[in-house]
């Protein structure tokens, strides 16, 4: 009796437990081979995605690094100089991923990485807000050393504005990166301007390495009157220019006869119409 109720009733059961197991066994391995099938369309969609993004003029490093080899290098930055470097991940130890390689990206100052490929940097000039970008508005910048790098630091923000024949006298060429927001009354275009000049004079050529505006979609506000030229706004443009830091360095070049032997590593797949936040270009507070 005991068996035959046994039979009719906890045996079904235990059946449809067993079912219910090889059931669930079944989903969870199609859902981590869903799992891994959907993280692979991602990591594809990433790389596709990679290679018609914006490509900074410092990320395009076989264009310049050449020209920077066995020269004695002075470089005008601040903490928005960072690069993009792209790797890869593998071997997770989540079961769902473990096979497969992420694609990571990290950001890396551009003094650090031409320190990496042996550019024999000897200082580095630091406009306003200091070259790691801790010193406010208006402050001066004092001269010192970078304690992260141990490379002399020479204020452009202070009494001296403009570098002396002394600071470049040990130099054979300058590279200029700094991300500029497209407004005219930011320094950056000023130090710049002045950095040019000085190279010009002491016959030293510049490399700047170019970087999306953020405004570069319009152009608003009155062009600068001459009676109110000053450091904080030194070029007769508009408020908001529209233009990038080296569309601006070919102009003063040109159109201020500044003389000196330039050359701008553009940007790759930019389009004016663009904004910041649709590129994948890092987002650096420039003060």
């Amino acid at each position: 009796m005991r068996l035959s109720i046994f039979k009719n009733r906890v045996f079904p059961i235990i059946i449809l437990f067993v079912l219910v197991l090889i059931s669930c066994s079944s989903k969870s391995k199609d859902n981590t081979a869903q799992n891994n099938e959907i993280l692979k369309q991602v990591q594809n969609n990433s790389l596709s995605k990679l290679n018609t993004e914006i490509i900074v003029g410092a990320n395009q490093i076989e264009k310049y690094l050449p020209s920077l080899l066995g020269k004695r290098v002075g470089i005008v930055a601040n903490q928005t100089s960072v690069i993009k470097v792209i790797g890869n991940v593998s071997g997770l130890k989540n079961s769902e991923v473990s096979g497969l390689e992420i694609t990571t990206i990290r950001h890396e100052h551009l003094v650090d990485s031409l320190l990496k490929h042996n550019v024999d940097i000897k200082k580095v000039f630091a406009p306003e807000h200091g070259f790691r970008g801790k010193t406010d508005a208006g402050e001066v910048v004092q001269d010192g050393i970078d304690t992260k790098t141990n490379l002399p630091i020479v204020s452009l923000y202070g009494t001296n504005k403009k570098p002396s024949p002394a600071q470049l006298a040990d130099l054979d060429i300058i590279i200029f990166d700094i991300q500029d927001v497209g407004a005219r009354f930011y320094t950056y275009i000023s130090s710049l301007h002045y950095v040019m000049e000085a190279c010009a004079e002491a016959g030293i050529p510049v490399i700047v390495l170019d970087r999306p505006n953020p405004n570069g979609h319009y152009i608003d506000g009155p062009i600068l009157e001459a009676a109110n030229q000053s450091f904080v706004g030194m070029h007769p443009i508009p408020v908001v220019h529209g233009m990038t830091i080296g569309e601006l360095a070919m102009m003063f070049n040109a159109v201020d006869e500044i003389g000196v032997e330039l050359r701008v590593v553009k940007l790759g797949a930019w389009g004016r119409h663009l904004w910041f936040d649709e590129t994948d270009v890092p987002w650096v507070m420039p003060s």
